[in-house]
């Protein structure tokens, strides 16, 4: 695929809303101790909750697609004795190390398809893609991942330098996408990876100490290129849920669209076995999966059924909108696969604007008990992206008892991520993490909720120094021995 190598559109990034107010990017890296608590911060909390997100480094020209666009910026809470720091770092790419180097922007959006020439950036990046490690970061057998939408993530320090690009050995060249999963019971990551040149969808498995175990295994049954985001991990299968949008090629280079939502193809649901034998599918009406919350089988050998609980959406939707177009609706949902019949059965657990589902990682691929997602009250007019709340759901409980909620007021709020209490089990055991921005005044805050009774609210608030924009996601790594 050849990119436009003309001179930049017209642009006007101030008429952009993912590019202002609580998502406009910051470009100052900052480092701060002794940050100001309000409440306490539980002694407990020992180790640093990193978010990444897209936050361009300069003015973006030619377009910018929210949330595929933007440089990756990792934000750092590092907790300990019930005190905390905070540092923020840009992923610096080799290709935002040129475009410091120029001292603006050079590869336009996405959409855009603008690309530097070697006159400006020499031979090895001249018409290449920027690389994108602006989604999710997670660490792994002791590698921090800052992690793109589906190419090579990048290494981070434990300070948050960044390290170069990660291949893992040269045997994932293609890299993988922003969602790995990784098991808690075997450490091993699953991690997929699509493409829009064959084979379009290949799958890897990576053990605890790095080494890949497997390397990239094309999906039979997958022969068209398609945008691809999240998966799930059960103890015997990868779940991966391809909708309806496809890329089309043809039409961005017109100066249409990348992706084609086509629902008259329905959606698929591949249930790939770690074990290498055949991929079972099953099929459904159409519907757009951004993230998954967590999967598992729902018993023992290969016919059992596998249960997925993920947020659903009527339809892609990327940036703002078309104006006056209708909405996409999301809605918290519990689908039941048959890995022998091919069918899916799907039962609505909340019909309500949210994302950004978590569990505690420790229950990934086996029956958790409770998810926390990010949510709206209703009374605004927030972007996409933006929430105002968290909801919590006891997924054992009946449909119209199990959900405990807390709306925040003037702050939005992100993805929460699950920080267990060390040598404890459950997932009441612990603490739920998350930034929160004011809307009125800009500051930030990591919120710290009790997971015995998070709907009482935090028990701590840490003041961060710089507003943190909204972004995607994050982790909690507990202090290493």
């Amino acid at each position: 695929m050849t990119a436009h190598t003309a001179p930049p559109a017209p642009f006007d990034p101030t008429r952009v809303p993912h590019l202002t107010g609580l998502f406009a990017p910051v470009t100052e890296e900052v480092d701060a101790a002794d940050l100001e608590v309000s409440g306490e911060l539980p002694d407990e909390l020992d180790g640093v909750y990193l978010r990444n997100g897209p936050n361009p480094r300069f003015s973006p020209i030619g377009s910018y697609l929210f949330p595929i666009d933007g440089d990756g910026m990792v934000h750092g809470v590092w907790l300990s004795g019930g005190r905390a720091r905070y540092r923020n770092r840009f992923v610096r790419t080799p290709a935002l190390r040129a475009e410091e180097k120029a001292g603006h922007a050079l590869w336009g959006g996405l959409e855009s398809m603008i690309t530097p020439g070697p006159d400006e950036v020499g031979p090895d990046l001249a018409h290449t893609f920027k690389d994108l490690p602006d989604i999710n970061v997670v660490r792994h057998a002791g590698r921090i991942l800052a992690l793109a939408e589906s190419a090579c993530p990048f290494r981070l320090t434990p300070g948050l330098g960044t390290a170069g690009r990660e291949t893992f050995g040269g045997r994932l060249p293609a890299g993988i996408t922003a969602h790995p999963k990784i098991d808690p019971v075997t450490g091993e990551m699953a991690v997929f990876c699509y493409d829009i040149e064959p084979p379009y969808l290949t799958w890897s498995l990576i053990g605890p100490d790095g080494a890949v175990r497997r390397g990239p295994t094309p999906v039979e049954g997958a022969d068209e290129p398609m945008m691809i985001h999240d998966m799930a991990l059960t103890d015997r299968y990868l779940v991966v849920v391809l909708a309806p949008a496809f890329f089309d090629i043809a039409a961005a280079m017109r100066g249409g669209s990348l992706l084609a939502w086509r629902p008259e193809r329905g959606t698929r649901v591949a249930l790939i076995p770690r074990d290498g034998s055949p991929v079972r599918w099953a099929h459904d009406e159409a519907f757009w999966i951004w993230h998954t919350a967590n999967a598992y089988d729902a018993g023992p050998g290969p016919g059992a059924e596998v249960v997925l609980e993920y947020v659903q959406w009527s339809r892609l939707s990327l940036g703002p909108g078309e104006p006056g177009a209708e909405q996409a609706r999301s809605a918290l949902v519990r689908a039941v696969l048959d890995p022998a019949s091919g069918t899916m059965r799907r039962t609505v657990l909340d019909e309500a604007r949210l994302e950004f589902p978590r569990i505690d990682d420790r229950s990934l691929g086996r029956r958790h008990r409770r998810i926390a997602i990010a949510t709206e009250s209703g009374t605004l007019d927030l972007l996409p992206g933006e929430y105002d709340g968290i909801s919590w759901y006891d997924t054992s409980a009946p449909s119209d008892g199990g959900v405990r909620k807390w709306f925040a007021g003037d702050d939005s709020v992100g993805e929460p991520v699950f920080a267990p209490s060390p040598g404890r089990t459950g997932d009441d055991r612990g603490h739920w993490l998350v930034f929160a921005t004011d809307r009125t005044d800009g500051t930030s805050r990591l919120l710290v909720f009790p997971a015995e009774d998070p709907a009482s609210g935090p028990v701590a608030r840490v003041r961060i120094p710089v507003r943190v924009p909204l972004g995607l996601h994050g982790a909690w790594l507990p202090t290493e021995e």
